[in-house]
């Protein structure tokens, strides 16, 4: 088999799952270069940016371009065909050798690129799975999902609070629950704090120059916060690629500003454009009543665990960040918190329909 020059592959990509990947793959494998088109609606609710940087990631070799397609599809109409391919060609206007499709109209596609056709598993028999099975159900397709499409469209849950308020033990808890409900959620993934471990590292480096260094002798920069909600950041990224459609996360860098308050008595504007980088979808604000303090060498403010509370909640509710306050045992709170979950991942996953097909 000649092995063309320069090979296409086009689609919406809403969103891309593993049938496509398979499709880019297997193109890839069988030119020089390969060229994937995403055409997306105006209509549609996940902007073509994204597409292409999803695209991208998964595949870094391929050159993955993008364009707006509002032109109905009617597989019928001259007319349709031809406004269709004046977007194609403006958008790739090089000489294609072979379209690469899975559809029943490639064959006309590839006529009209005057280009061969090579079908990719048309029957979806190694991937039984559509654009339109994953919009209608993420969680049951979600094993055909990959690291970008994940962390995109995973319910990011933070648990936040005051010093010892059980924010880490709920969110292992609740990491715990979750796993063991199986399937697609067997995945779920758990992010810690990693304010605590930039603390730890702090009295460390004291203690390799004094001994006798406690943590009333480690002090805060306004640069330190940044430093640690970017790792925040991060952290919570990789594990939301490798994770289930839930995420918890021990604290997030929205809290981390409440926590420069707490050391330095101010705000640092950079946190609050810091913690707008990333996507959450429900706070659980542990409530400081009725759980003791427990003074574990990194603690030393029991007596600011009510102004912080009181500062979590008017910073959840000025910003109109969705949240719920949990209170009581460890049992009613853990029960409490699934509950909120459970509400929150109820309401599903919401696309918009795309352009409707005439024929």
């Amino acid at each position: 088999m000649t092995r063309p020059n320069h090979g296409l592959v086009l689609g919406k990509f809403y969103p891309p799952h593993a049938g496509h990947h398979h499709l880019i793959r297997v193109a890839q494998s069988q030119c020089e270069r390969l060229t994937v088109l995403v055409c997306a609606a105006s209509v549609e609710s996940v902007p073509l940016a994204d597409r292409v940087a999803w695209l991208r990631e998964a595949h870094p070799a391929v050159r993955i371009v993008g364009t707006v397609d509002d032109v109905e599809m009617d597989l019928l109409d001259p007319a349709i065909w031809d406004a269709h391919m004046a977007i194609f060609r403006a958008a790739v206007p090089e000489r294609i050798d072979a379209v690469f499709t899975s559809e029943g109209y490639g064959t006309e596609l590839a006529r009209r690129f005057d280009a061969e056709h090579r079908p990719v598993d048309p029957g979806r028999a190694r991937f039984p799975v559509s654009g339109t099975a994953v919009r209608a159900d993420p969680v049951a397709h979600w094993h055909h999902l990959e690291g970008p499409v994940r962390a995109a469209l995973a319910r990011r849950i933070v648990v936040l609070g005051a010093e010892s308020t059980g924010t880490t033990t709920l969110a292992r808890e609740l990491t715990e629950t979750y796993r063991s409900r199986g399937g697609p959620w067997a995945s779920t993934q758990y992010v810690p704090e990693y304010g605590r471990d930039y603390s730890e590292e702090k009295l460390a480096a004291l203690r390799s120059t004094d001994a006798e260094a406690t943590w009333a002798d480690v002090t805060w920069s306004t640069e330190d916060f940044p430093r640690i909600a970017e790792r925040q950041n991060t952290a919570e990224e990789r594990a939301a690629r490798i994770g289930s459609p839930v995420l918890f996360c021990d604290t997030d860098s929205f809290a981390t500003a409440i926590w420069h308050e707490r050391y330095l008595g101010s705000r640092n504007p950079k946190l609050d454009e810091i913690a707008e980088e990333v996507r959450h979808d429900l706070w659980l604000l542990t409530d400081h009543r009725g759980v003791p303090f427990e003074d574990d060498g990194l603690r030393d403010g029991e007596h600011l665990r009510p102004w912080m509370t009181a500062r979590f909640r008017e910073e959840l509710e000025r910003t109109g960040r969705r949240f719920v306050e949990i209170t009581g045992t460890r049992e009613e709170r853990l029960a409490a918190a699934v509950a909120a979950v459970d509400e929150l991942l109820s309401g599903g996953w919401h696309f918009a329909d795309p352009l409707p097909e005439r024929r």
